[in-house]
């Protein structure tokens, strides 16, 4: 048998592009293949959990466009199908004139993106945050967070109840394609499909170049070290408590996040990771690893944001370090409230030039498409993303 469709990777991106491409062409077949046994083993079911409002990112740029519209469309899905899911605000605090400086003139890119906010002084933030320290804040109301593993169950569930097959355990081992037809072998099958979506996150590259694709990225994977605070500490905030971003520096920093279970979440950090899906600390994988060496682009960009690099790896050798990161906005907190949580991982494209790509990145033949990078908030965005990548398949010639 041909499938119309088949979708390589079973996280949020290829859940939400198979739950598009189903309800767009009703009664296609299709399949999804996924190589671990679960859906949202990797990124989808490490993340921070956050409904990103969209603030940060370039006015009319994709990724803020897709923001905005996956915000709204994630907190209707979790509505419509019982998923947990909470609108409990975010606070961006500054904690000094430099960063004051900064939050203002995020203010004007919330209104470029059209986003409600509100602006509070320092007193005005203590009051609605007694725990949190800070000169001023930007309140965006629209921010939540939601249960993303719990998520992909469901768009799994409605794929399958639509028609559509998924195929979990089953790592893709060659990717060719034909002038009618994709093969791709399985390590347990072949598959032929009409058209072939890959949403491959940490191991996109090596699907491209597996397909024929020339690249001119590579993943490099950014382990985010998280802490969860003690129970007794779940009332320390009652929004999201986030940083105001320095553009100096390629990640965001440090923050205090409300989960859907209750508890609060310390971090991320973002140093670089040995294992592209190795979550414990010390985690080594030797292809990943010369993967990342063997990448003219990683050198320079190690040239260029090496200072930050060398914090960022102190907070992670030292927990005392990390707490005084913490301790900036949230004075409060001690050694003991950092108790362990596992880490995320973080698939950064990076381009031999040492640009981080920051947006997304699509790689595109006859009858491939490959989601090359998936930025944060792809968990947020996917499924807008999912609509806009079914719709771009569907443009091509009809399977």
């Amino acid at each position: 048998m041909i499938y119309d469709f088949g979708i390589v990777g079973g996280g949020i991106v290829g859940l939400a592009t198979a739950l598009s491409l189903i309800e767009l062409r009703p009664g296609a077949r299709l399949v999804l293949i996924e190589k671990e046994n679960r859906l949202a083993a990797h990124q989808t079911g490490h993340n921070s959990g956050v409904i990103h409002a969209g603030i940060y990112y370039q006015p009319g740029s994709l990724k803020a466009e897709l923001c905005r519209k996956g915000a709204a469309a994630t907190k209707e899905f979790c509505a419509a199908h019982g998923i947990r899911h909470e609108v409990c605000g975010k606070l961006i605090v500054a904690t000094d004139d430099a960063e004051l400086a900064r939050m203002k003139a995020l203010v004007g890119r919330a209104s470029d993106n059209r986003i409600d906010i509100d602006v509070l002084d320092a007193a005005e933030l203590r009051r609605l945050e007694p725990a949190i320290t800070g000169k001023g804040a930007i309140l965006v109301p629209s921010t939540g967070i939601a249960d993303y593993p719990a998520i992909c169950r469901v768009m799994g569930e409605l794929v399958e109840k639509a028609g559509g097959e998924i195929v979990l355990g089953e790592a893709v081992t060659a990717i060719r394609e034909t002038g009618d037809a994709v093969a791709i072998e399985t390590s347990a099958r072949r598959i032929s499909a009409r058209r072939l979506v890959c949403c491959g996150g940490l191991q996109s590259d090596r699907l491209a170049r597996m397909a024929g694709l020339a690249t001119d990225f590579r993943i490099v994977p950014f382990r985010g070290e998280y802490y969860r605070l003690p129970a007794h500490r779940n009332d320390v905030v009652r929004h999201l408590i986030y940083p105001v971003p320095d553009p100096a520096l390629p990640f965001l920093g440090i923050h205090l996040t409300r989960m859907v279970d209750g508890g609060v979440t310390v971090g991320p950090n973002a140093v670089l990771g040995f294992a592209r899906e190795g979550y414990g600390k010390g985690s080594l994988d030797i292809a990943d690893a010369l993967a990342t060496f063997g990448h003219r682009g990683f050198w320079r960009l190690a040239a260029a944001h090496w200072r930050s690099g060398i914090v960022e790896m102190g907070n992670s050798l030292s927990r005392r370090r990390y707490l005084e990161a913490c301790r900036k906005y949230c004075p409060d907190l001690t050694l003991a409230d950092l108790q362990p949580e596992e880490a995320g991982i973080r698939a950064q494209a990076v381009t031999s030039d040492g640009t981080m790509v920051h947006d997304f990145l699509f790689a595109e033949t006859a009858r491939m498409l490959h989601v090359c990078n998936a930025p944060s908030p792809a968990a947020t965005s996917a499924l807008p993303i999912g609509r806009m990548i079914a719709e771009r398949s569907l443009a091509r010639n009809e399977p």
